[in-house]
């Protein structure tokens, strides 16, 4: 599961403004959220930037604040 939607939130943005951001639809960022789309190098790269964080965080990094 990765951070997207927490980051996003976080940084106030919707899917929309998010999508718009990065180039994509806002599906796009929907499918993303939701693990259902698996997204190029590039379109992390972007969305990282874009939620000033890392490919690290955002897609690896095991949450332990969920616990």
């Amino acid at each position: 599961m990765n951070r997207v939607a927490e980051y996003r939130k976080r940084a106030g943005l919707s899917q929309l403004a998010l999508s718009k951001e990065v180039g994509v639809a806002r599906q796009t960022v929907n499918l993303i959220e939701n693990d259902k789309y698996n997204p190029s190098l590039d379109l992390c790269i972007k969305l990282a930037k874009a939620l000033n964080s890392d490919l690290n965080t955002l897609f690896w990094e095991v949450n332990n604040h969920a616990e």
